[in-house]
Order: C-alpha cells, then sequence, then structure tokens
C-alpha cells in the first residue's frame, strides 16, 4: 500500500510539474509584470509628487499675493464688515476659498467657516508662522494655508480643492495598470517564442526518439546552425546509428539461426511422418513418446518460423500488401470454423471497408482467437465499431481476467503471463501476441487488452485491435 501512494503522489506531482516551455513563459512573464509594477509604481509616485509640488507653490504663491493685497487695504479701524469690498479685489482661482480673521471675528467663505481648518494651522497662525497641510475636509482633500497679519491681528487662510488632481491620478493609475497588463502580455508572448525556437532541437530530438522507438531506425537528425548543438546532433546520431546496426545484428543472427534450422527440422518432420506411418507398429510406450515428439516438433517448426517473421520486423524488411477488405465478411470467413463465436456489428457492417494486408490482419485475428482457446477457456464475442478516423475489433473470452502487472507485459516477446516457465501442453511460443502487435503496429494501428465484467459475476479479457481508416494513415 504504501509504494502504490509514492507511485500515485509520484504521478499527481509529475502532472502538476509544468513543462519548460511553460515556465520560460512564466518567467518572461513575470518579469515583464515586475518591469511594469516597478516602471509604473516609478512613474506614479514621480508624477503624483510633482503635480503637488506644482499646484502647493501655485496655492503658495496666490495665498501671500492675497495676504500682502490684504495686508495693504487694512487698517487699525478696519473690521468685519470692511472685508467684503476688499474681498472682491483679491485673485481667485478655480477650486479655492478663503477665510479671513479680524481679532475675534471671521468671515466665512460660502462652503467653510472656521470650524473646517485643522486645529495645527490655526496654532501654527496663532504663534505668528504661516503653515500649509494636506488634510481631508467635508470628503475632499484640500490644501489649507495659513498667513498671519501681525500688524492688525489678523490672518488669511486660503483652502485649495485638491479632488480634481486626485481624479488625474486615479486616471493615470488605470492607464499605468492597463499598461503593465499589456506589457506582461507582450513578455509572455515573447517567452513563449522565444521557448519554441529555442526548444525546436529539443522537440526534433523527441520526434526522432519517438520515431525510432516506433520502429524507423534510419531516423537520423540534421546538422544545426550551433556549434553546441551540432555536437548534440552528431551523438545522437552516433547512438541512433549503433543502436540499428545492433538490432540488424540480432535480427541477421535470429534469422540465420531459424534458416539453419530449417534443413533439420525437415529431415526430423520427415523422419517422424515415417515414423507415425507405423505407428500401430510401435509398443504403447514408444507410441507415446512419439506423440510427445510429433507435438514438440509441430511447436518447434511454428517457433522457426514466428522468428523468422520476427527478425523480419526486426531488420525492418517487413512490408504491407494493401488491399481491400470487406471487415464484417472478413472476419466471419476467418472464423467460420468456431461456432462459440457470436458477432457484434455497427450499422451498415456490409458497406465497412478499408485497406489492410489480409495475410497479417487474418493472423493477427487467429493468434488472439487461439489465444483465447489456451487461456481464456475460448473466445465468446467478437465485435467490431467504428470511431471518426479508426475501426475497432475486440475479441472477449470468457477466461479469469489479466492482472494489471501481466497486461504491461503480455505484448512482450516470449512471455506468457502467469503460465510463464510451465510450458504444459498449451503448444504456445510465446510469440504469438508479440505478433499481432508487430502487424497491427505495420497497419499503423495499436493493440490492447482490458478486463471484461459486464455483471458483478462475469468475468473475461477483452484484446482490441485499432486499425486507421485511411489510407495516408496506413
Amino acid at each position: 500500500m504504501s509504494n502504490e501512494k509514492h507511485d500515485q503522489t509520484e504521478t499527481r506531482s509529475s502532472k502538476l510539474k509544468l513543462g519548460l516551455r511553460t515556465r520560460i513563459s512564466l518567467f518572461f512573464a513575470v518579469g515583464g509584470l515586475l518591469v511594469s509594477i516597478g516602471l509604473s509604481g516609478a512613474t506614479l509616485v514621480l508624477t503624483r509628487q510633482q503635480l503637488i509640488d506644482s499646484r502647493e507653490t501655485a496655492a503658495s504663491a496666490f495665498a501671500s499675493t492675497n495676504a500682502t493685497r490684504l495686508s495693504n487695504q487694512l487698517t487699525p479701524d478696519s473690521s468685519v464688515e470692511d472685508l467684503p469690498s476688499i474681498v472682491d479685489s483679491m485673485t481667485k482661482i478655480e477650486g479655492s476659498q478663503r477665510l479671513i480673521r479680524i481679532g475675534t471675528h471671521w468671515l466665512p467663505s460660502q462652503e467653510l467657516d472656521r470650524d473646517d481648518i485643522p486645529e495645527n494651522i490655526l496654532e501654527r497662525v496663532t504663534e505668528l508662522k504661516a503653515g500649509q497641510l494636506r488634510a481631508e475636509i467635508n470628503g475632499k482633500t484640500r490644501l489649507v494655508l495659513g498667513i498671519p497679519l501681525q500688524v492688525f491681528d489678523a490672518a488669511y487662510f486660503a483652502i485649495v480643492d485638491l479632488t480634481d488632481l486626485e481624479e488625474t491620478l486615479d486616471d493615470l493609475s488605470i492607464i499605468l495598470f492597463g499598461a503593465g497588463t499589456g506589457v506582461t502580455s507582450l513578455a509572455a508572448l515573447l517567452g513563449w517564442w522565444i521557448s519554441r525556437r529555442t526548444l525546436r532541437p529539443l522537440r526534433n530530438v523527441r520526434e526522432a526518439a519517438e520515431a525510432i522507438a516506433g520502429g524507423r531506425l534510419d531516423t537520423r537528425l540534421i546538422r544545426q546552425s550551433d556549434p553546441d548543438l551540432d555536437r548534440l546532433s552528431e551523438s545522437f546520431n552516433e547512438m541512433a546509428r549503433a543502436l540499428e546496426e545492433r538490432i540488424h545484428r540480432d535480427a541477421r543472427f535470429a534469422s540465420e539461426v531459424s534458416h539453419e534450422l530449417r534443413s533439420p527440422l525437415t529431415t526430423l518432420k520427415a523422419s517422424v511422418g515415417v515414423l507415425e506411418s507405423r505407428k500401430n507398429e510401435l509398443s504403447k510406450r514408444s507410441q507415446t513418446a512419439l506423440d510427445l515428439l510429433s507435438r514438440d516438433l509441430e511447436r518447434f517448426n511454428r517457433l522457426v518460423s514466428e522468428l523468422l517473421e520476427i527478425s523480419g520486423y526486426d531488420a525492418g524488411a517487413a512490408s504491407l500488401e494493401l488491399e481491400e477488405v470487406n471487415v464484417a465478411q472478413f472476419i466471419q470467413a476467418a472464423t467460420r470454423n468456431d461456432t462459440s463465436i457470436s458477432y457484434m456489428l455497427p450499422a451498415r457492417a456490409d458497406s465497412l471497408v478499408i485497406n489492410v494486408d489480409k495475410r497479417r490482419l487474418a493472423r493477427a485475428l487467429s493468434n488472439l482467437i487461439d489465444n483465447a482457446h489456451r487461456y481464456g477457456n475460448g473466445p465468446t464475442v467478437i465485435e467490431v465499431s467504428t470511431n471518426e478516423n479508426s475501426i475497432e475489433i475486440a475479441v472477449e473470452d470468457a477466461g479469469p481476467g489479466i492482472s494489471t502487472e501481466e497486461r504491461k507485459i503480455i505484448f512482450d516477446r516470449f512471455s506468457r503471463g502467469s503460465s510463464s516457465g510451465q510450458r504444459g501442453d498449451d503448444g504456445g511460443t510465446g510469440l504469438g501476441l508479440s505478433l499481432v502487435q508487430e502487424d497491427v503496429r505495420l497497419h499503423g494501428g495499436k493493440v490492447w487488452v482490458e478486463n471484461l465484467k459486464a455483471t458483478e459475476s462475469e468475468t473475461g479479457s477483452r484484446f482490441v485491435i485499432e486499425l486507421p481508416t485511411t489510407k495516408e494513415e496506413l
């Protein structure tokens, strides 16, 4: 259980792990985002400071001018009633208001009065010092300036509305956010493009490796325009060349051994044939020995034939002789001697035609049925179904089913599942399912096995052959 949990954890972590191209694109996107944040933040801070400094300088000059004009027009006998005529001659700027104090009396503005002025400014002016402060007054950000008029026990206060400045900075923030989003997206696209170009050689290596694994042993990488990549291509090609030579050498060895065995096998079969013709003259013990010899000789002869076929695949000499085949008629003709099989065919099965090598497809189907007889208590159903670009032929049996571990190796050469190492009297060679896989792969298809459990009490195996239905895929 602990091993299974560990495998499941590794599987989940591998699924969650990002690919190299995704990581490069993400790196560029994060880099673009950080640059955007840095530039936007610096721009916003500097612009804000510059706009506020400019507004404060202008407001300070405006307040000083009006305070000087007020001081010049006041007299020791001036009172609050005299201020409106003086105020009319003062400089006005949009969004500004003024409050004036003479002694203990105040001249308020249209919206503000003495209670709206921050205490800090009042205290500073009381100390006969000018001051300014940004404060929130009546829900708006305002700049408050206070200038004492020492000669007349008076003070001038200017309140400048900064709402328009805040709105401008908010608009600038939105613009910078949009620009940052655009820069981040462009950085991600740039990272994707660069990663695509950078990883193209690795993609070529992957495709070449997949081609070699699929049997195209003559696959090679072309030279690149980069010295480092050229060394990679040369090393890969040298490895592929050595692998091809090794496989061809092994295939030739198996083929030569099989051919050399042909001659003594022919002699042995002829000798056994002579003995079988006079079998009645032999003792019962000798007849039993002759039966064993005949059965093993037949198995040996089939093994040699299958080894020759396998060596042809390994040497790359196997080819297809394609012709049009009506699938339903072909299957029924190939299994007409087995009355235990029922058929599940799609609608319009009579018009279902594909291009295949009849000999190889017949052998694949025969091997699956033979396998069902030997190990699956006999075949029960052959089902044909179609997809958009493929056709599936499934052979079901009534056996005990196949474990997950055995399904991984059941198509390996000389693999005989749970009966491995126990030859018994089944007469199998261990190459039948391997030949099925090779024949189907040569057609551009695939074959797999799954357990059949339609009900709680029913068990069995289901071998599925999938073949492409277009000539280009064949």
